[in-house]
């Protein structure tokens, strides 16, 4: 099986090179990555620039833009053999809930899927002290699952895995994404030269994330597998709206 890897916490980061290192025991995996941190950039194309691809000191392909520009770059550039599977990650953080609408981490995996291949995105609950290891070795049982059971054409596997030993593990479990609260309000601060900027704020705090969700899950130790829908249609609403729409 070919593997286009890729992530958005850049080419060097800890998670990506954790997960080529147990994919590429068992595939031929081909890693593009931004040569940046592009953390937030959700579906982001670089379309006002040209992109250079580049040999990294750690021999993965460095790319000057997001994680859906690598993508691209893997799939269409014409310098790589198409993948039978797109990965992204593993994140440094987790991508739950909402967070799935910003994650570059998603982004990079749904652009796989919109270029007609399956794909997953792996994230790691935590920023310190990660069990890279774990979510790794997770993701390959997974990915072997997936020989007998293909994904459908119009979704991807979102994965979320507690920063836990594997052997603390207690299962996988398949969820969907619960919702945060809203997020705090932009924090405002000056510049050394007195000029006024912003600073996003934190987070908002877990609101639907009872039983059967994705943070119910990782808060209880289990590893979250979220079935992710590339097609944006909310289809029980077409009839309701075409009537209304109707209407004098």
């Amino acid at each position: 099986m070919r593997i286009l890897l890729s992530n958005d916490d850049g080419v060097f980061a800890a998670g990506l090179a954790c997960i080529h290192k147990h994919l590429s025991e068992h595939f031929d995996v081909t890693v593009i990555a931004p040569d940046r941190n592009c953390s937030g950039m959700s579906n982001a194309l670089s379309l006002h620039q040209p992109l250079r691809i580049q040999k990294a000191e750690n021999g993965f392909y460095s790319v000057n833009g997001t994680p859906s520009d690598c993508v691209q770059l893997g799939v269409n550039s014409g310098l790589f053999e198409e993948p039978d599977l797109v990965v992204s990650g593993i994140n440094h953080g987790p991508n739950l809930g909402d967070d799935t609408v910003y994650s570059g981490t998603v982004a990079a995996a749904l652009e796989g899927r919109h270029l007609g291949h399956p794909a997953i995105a792996v994230s790691l609950c935590a920023k310190h002290d990660q069990y890279f290891d774990t979510a790794a070795a997770l993701t390959l049982d997974i990915i072997k699952k997936l020989a007998d059971h293909p994904l459908d054409i119009k979704q991807i596997l979102n994965i979320n895995v507690p920063n836990l030993p594997l052997e603390d593990i207690k299962g996988i479990r398949a969820t969907r994404c619960g919702k945060r609260h809203r997020a705090e309000t932009m924090v405002q601060d000056t510049d050394p030269f007195g000029n006024q900027i912003f600073w996003y704020g934190r987070l908002g705090e877990e609101d639907d994330s009872g039983p059967g969700t994705d943070f119910d899950a990782v808060r209880s130790g289990y590893c979250s597998v979220s079935p992710l829908s590339t097609d944006m249609t909310v289809h029980e609403q077409i009839s309701n709206i075409s009537q209304w729409l109707q209407e004098p």
